[in-house]
C-alpha cells in the first residue's frame, strides 16, 4: 500500500456552497492558483451543472492550473456529468466525481427509491463518466449511516464499472474515530476488488471529529483525504487541509504517510481564503489561528525563551507565518517593498509591483507606517479592483455630528456618465450608501454589513464587509482603507460593479438563446 496520501481539496466546491455570497471567477481563480501552489493533488473546482457562473468557473479554473488534477462534481445524472466533461476538457489532466445517497434515510426519505436502484444508478453514472475520461471518482453520500453490507456492494460495483476513486463520506459527521475507522477497515476485509481503488473519505465537522474521522481512516488503509481550506464548508464545515497536512507532516512516526502539501504555503492561503470568503479564522483555531503560536502563561514563556520545543511542536516558519514586524515609510523604495513580499512567500508573478507600489504609498502618508500585514491587505484589495469597474467613485464627502442628521454628497462615474448625488441618513455610512444608490438607481438591499481591521494600532486600515442581495442573489463585497467611510463605500462599489457583471453574463446569454 503507499505512504503518499493524495489531498483533495474542495474548498472552492463544499466550502464555496456554504458562504453567504458566492465568490466571482476572478476570485476563485485566485484561490485555484494558490492551491495550486500548496500543493493539492486534486482541486475540486465545483459543480457545473448548477449554474452558468459555476460552469465558467470551473473551465476557467481548467483553463489555468496545470499542477494539480481539476475536477467536477456531478450528480448520478447524465447531463451533470456531461456538463463536468464539457467543462473539464481544456483541463491537462481532470476527474469526473459523480456521487449517489447509500444510506437508508437518503435512499428511502430523500431519493424514494429501492436500493438496487440506487446501485444501478451509480454504477450507471461512473459508466458515463468513464467516456469522458479514465480519473473517476464515485461517493457513497452519507456512507458513515450506510448499512455495510449494502456499503461493500456499493463500492464493490462502482469499481467494476470503473471508478478508480471510491470516496467514503461522513456526510452528517455523525462517527467517532473508532467507529469511521472501522467502516474503513471492514471494507478492505469485504470488497474483493478494493485494490483496483484508491480508498478516499470525506468528514464533515458536525460533532469536531472531521480531522479525528479521516486520520483513523488513514490508518485504517485510506490514502485520499478530501478537506477545505480553514475548515470551511456546510453547517459546521469539513475536514481542515491544514490540520491534518501538518499532523501527516509532524507524526510521521505514528502515521508512516506523507503528502506532497508545500506547507510553507499554509499560512498565506489561509489568510486570502479567510479574506474573499468573508470568514474570519478563530484566534484559537489549530495552526492557523492568531494565538497558534502565541504563549500567555509566565510558565509557558520562560519555558520557550528557553527553548522553543518545550512548548511549540510546529514552528510559525513551517507553516510559512512571518515573525518579522519590519515597518515601513513613504521613504522606502521598490526593492523594499519586493523584498517583503518576498519575505512573506509571495512570488512576483502573485502581484503587480507598480499597483502595489502605488497603493502602498498613499497608505504610507497616512499611516507614516506600513507592516507587513498591510502589505497583505492591500494585495487581498489590489486583486478585487483588477476587474474593469463600471462604477466609480470620483468623490465622497460625508458630514456627521450630533444632534445634526448626517449627510453625504458623492460624485459617481456610471459608464461615461459622471452623476453627483447627495442624502441624508442616521450616519456618514448610512448617508454615504443612500448617496450612492441614489446616483447608481440599482435596487441593491444590504442583509449585513460588518467592519473590522485586518491590521493593528489606531491608525489601522477599517476593513468594511458586506453582503447585499440583487435580484434574488447574494453578492459579497469588501472594501479597505484607514477612512472607515472611505472603506464601506468600497465594498458597496465592489457590490455594484459585481452586479453589473451578473446582468452583463445574464444579457449575453440571452442574446445566445434567442440566437439559437
Amino acid at each position: 500500500m503507499s505512504d503518499q496520501v493524495i489531498i483533495f481539496d474542495t474548498t472552492l466546491r463544499d466550502g464555496e456552497q456554504a458562504l453567504a455570497a458566492s465568490l466571482s471567477v476572478r476570485e476563485k481563480l485566485q484561490i485555484a492558483l494558490a492551491l495550486e501552489r500548496l500543493g493539492v493533488d486534486v482541486m475540486e473546482a465545483g459543480f457545473p451543472v448548477s449554474s452558468p457562473g459555476d460552469f465558467k468557473s470551473v473551465r476557467t479554473i481548467a483553463e489555468h492550473v496545470k499542477g494539480s488534477v481539476i475536477c467536477g462534481l456531478a450528480r448520478a445524472v447524465e447531463k451533470d456529468i456531461d456538463a463536468c466533461g464539457e467543462s473539464l476538457s481544456v483541463a491537462e489532466r481532470f476527474r469526473i466525481h459523480t456521487f449517489i445517497s447509500t444510506s437508508t434515510v437518503h435512499v428511502e426519505s430523500k431519493l424514494r427509491r429501492s436500493f438496487e436502484d440506487v446501485l444501478n444508478m451509480g454504477v450507471n453514472a461512473v459508466k458515463h463518466a468513464r467516456k469522458y475520461t479514465d480519473d473517476v471518482e464515485f461517493s457513497c453520500e452519507d456512507a458513515g449511516r450506510t448499512p455495510i453490507d449494502n456499503l461493500c456492494r456499493m463500492v464493490e460495483a462502482a469499481i467494476d464499472a470503473g471508478a478508480t476513486t471510491v470516496n467514503i463520506p461522513d456526510t452528517v459527521g455523525y462517527t467517532i474515530p473508532s467507529e469511521f475507522g472501522g467502516i474503513i477497515t471492514d471494507l478492505f476485509n469485504r470488497v474483493p476488488n478494493i485494490d483496483k481503488a484508491v480508498i478516499s473519505v470525506h468528514c464533515h465537522n458536525d460533532l469536531g471529529l472531521a480531522v479525528a474521522n479521516s486520520i483513523a481512516a488513514v490508518q485504517a488503509g485510506a490514502r485520499q483525504i478530501e478537506c477545505t481550506i480553514n475548515g470551511i464548508g456546510e453547517r459546521a464545515g469539513n475536514c481542515s487541509l491544514e490540520e491534518v497536512a501538518m499532523i501527516l507532516n509532524t507524526r510521521k512516526d505514528i502515521t508512516k504517510v506523507s503528502t506532497g502539501i508545500n506547507t510553507q504555503e499554509i499560512y498565506k492561503t489561509s489568510r486570502l481564503v479567510s479574506q474573499l470568503c468573508n470568514m474570519p479564522v478563530q484566534s484559537n483555531k489549530a495552526i492557523v489561528g492568531a494565538n497558534a503560536f502565541s504563549h500567555s502563561s509566565g510558565i509557558h514563556q520562560d519555558g520557550v525563551l528557553k527553548n522553543k520545543n518545550t512548548y511549540e511542536i510546529i514552528t510559525p516558519q513551517s507553516i510559512g507565518k512571518s515573525e518579522t514586524s519590519l515597518n515601513m515609510t513613504s521613504r522606502s523604495g521598490r526593492h523594499v517593498i519586493k523584498h517583503r513580499m518576498s519575505e512573506l512567500g509571495y512570488s512576483d508573478k502573485d502581484y503587480d509591483l507598480d499597483n502595489l507600489y502605488e497603493s502602498f504609498l498613499v497608505l504610507a502618508d497616512r499611516k507614516g507606517q506600513v507592516f507587513d500585514y498591510d502589505l497583505e491587505a492591500l494585495l487581498y484589495f489590489n486583486q478585487q479592483q483588477k476587474d474593469e469597474q463600471h462604477y466609480k467613485l470620483l468623490h465622497l464627502n460625508a458630514i456627521s455630528g450630533t444632534p445634526k442628521t448626517a449627510t453625504a454628497g458623492v460624485l459617481l462615474q456610471v459608464g461615461d456618465q459622471e452623476i453627483e448625488q447627495a442624502a441624508n441618513g442616521n450616519g456618514p455610512v448610512d448617508a454615504s450608501y443612500r448617496a450612492i444608490l441614489n446616483a447608481a438607481n440599482i435596487p441593491v438591499e444590504i442583509v449585513d454589513y460588518k467592519l473590522g481591521t485586518k491590521t493593528g494600532g489606531e491608525d489601522a486600515q477599517g476593513h468594511a464587509n458586506i453582503i447585499a442581495t440583487y435580484k434574488g442573489k447574494r453578492y459579497h463585497g469588501f472594501g479597505l482603507s484607514t477612512d472607515i467611510v472611505d472603506a464601506s463605500a468600497k465594498a458597496l462599489l465592489h457590490v455594484l460593479n459585481l452586479t453589473y457583471r451578473a446582468d452583463q453574463v445574464e444579457e449575453k446569454k440571452q442574446a445566445k438563446q434567442q440566437g439559437e
